[in-house]
């Protein structure tokens, strides 16, 4: 049986441009993108705000790498607008859409270089959210964009992180967003936004994955999908595998188990809870960018969270 939690936390900061992407640094700031800024920003413990890098388009998702460096999705740009309560949000691609692309920025100079426009003569659309393997590469999703009458296809890629290869591994899937690894490396996550379905694909070697036959629509194995009119985006997964879902509309933090069970369900405050991140000495920590109001909301969690390969825990 789920059970039904409320999401409660110390407001760690606010008045940020549709925070995504965050990631707890060792010295106990979170550095996230800014998409309607289009930004990378790090926020501090104290929950003062600088400006890494000025990115341009869409930046949506970001992770730091074994060098230190930061890999972002960016997405090449959304128009925003305004609900009646004040809730901020995208609605369709920018007028001044600048294409999908792999940035990789020196979190200390704010240097920024563009590894990956496109793949096999096909441009990346909307890159959204990405995890590093731990073996040199990162898996990314492509979301695609919405646009007139028309929707891109999106699928799932692998990058080396020295910018020498990139691979399609899966096309077409329904809005790909949230992806991550399995706590032994050998399971990769994909969760769609619209169906709000989660995916599992195994891992079979460098940027190659294990595909059922159809009926399976891409060949991932289905492991869970939410009821009613919920959307899923990014995701993060526990150091004992449960995979932390942030939940759209219904707005919370999805907690499934590998096998497919609801076993937690935390209710955020607004209808936009976007992504999170395990942080702090402990990985206990978990810091949920809260994007349609712009804030950020660090929270005691009470498993500790998957340990990311070269990432360095913030000291007591």
């Amino acid at each position: 049986m789920t059970k039904m939690l409320e999401l409660r936390g110390r407001e760690m900061t606010s008045g940020l441009l549709f925070p995504e992407g965050p990631v707890a640094m060792p010295d106990g700031s979170v550095v996230l993108v800014e998409i309607a800024r289009r930004t990378l920003t790090r926020v501090h413990p104290d929950g003062r705000k600088t400006v890494i890098a000025e990115l341009g388009g869409g930046p949506n998702g970001a992770a730091v790498g074994p060098d230190g460096r930061c890999y972002v999705c960016n997405n090449g740009g959304f128009e925003f607008g305004h609900e009646a309560d004040g809730l901020f949000r995208p609605m369709r691609r920018a007028d001044d859409y600048s294409g999908g692309r792999i940035e990789r920025v020196d979190l200390d100079t704010g240097k920024v270089e563009v590894l990956y426009t496109e793949c096999d003569g096909v441009t990346l659309k909307g890159p959204n959210d990405i995890v590093m393997d731990g073996k040199g590469g990162f898996w990314f999703t492509d979301l695609g964009k919405i646009y007139d009458r028309k929707m891109d296809r999106g699928a799932v890629y692998y990058a080396r992180m020295d910018g020498t290869l990139i691979r399609e591994v899966v096309h077409p899937i329904v809005t790909p967003n949230g992806i991550g690894l399995s706590p032994d490396g050998r399971t990769l996550y994909v969760a769609e936004t619209e169906t709000s379905r989660l995916w599992r694909f195994p891992i079979v070697g460098e940027g190659q994955i294990e595909k059922l036959p159809f009926p399976s629509p891409h060949g991932g194995s289905l492991v869970a999908g939410l009821p009613g009119y919920q959307r899923f985006d990014s995701l993060k997964v526990e150091a004992g595998g449960n995979i932390c879902v942030a939940t759209l509309i219904t707005g919370g933090i999805s907690v499934i188990s590998p096998q497919g069970e609801l076993l937690e369900y935390y209710k955020a405050p607004e209808v936009y809870c976007t992504n999170l991140a395990f942080g702090g000495p402990d990985l206990t920590k978990v810091y949920v960018t809260l994007s349609g109001f712009g804030t950020l909301l660090e929270v005691d969690w009470p498993r500790p969270g998957l340990k990311l390969h070269g990432q360095v825990l913030a000291q007591r």
